[in-house]
């Protein structure tokens, strides 16, 4: 019962990532780990839900510091 739980919680992830890539960054990752972790906590769709959450904010902070790095790398290229 275990694996068909997470086999079909990582087919609907899987599936989450071909419709939407653009909105789910970071989610799917963490989606996985969340639900493997709440898993081992005998709540493993809190867990994915959280990981998803959690995932998808790291990606976004990650992208901001990204674009922050290049604009600042773009001021100094500017001032030579």
């Amino acid at each position: 019962m275990k694996t068909l739980t997470l086999s079909a919680a990582l087919a609907l992830a899987l599936a989450a990532a071909g419709t939407a890539p653009a909105l789910a960054k970071g989610c799917i990752k963490g989606a996985i780990v969340g639900g493997i972790a709440g898993h081992m906590a005998h709540h493993g769709m809190l867990g994915a839900a959280g990981g998803c959450a959690v995932g998808h904010h790291l990606a976004a902070k990650h992208e901001r510091e990204a674009a922050q790095q290049q604009q600042q790398y773009d001021q100094q290229r500017d001032a030579r």
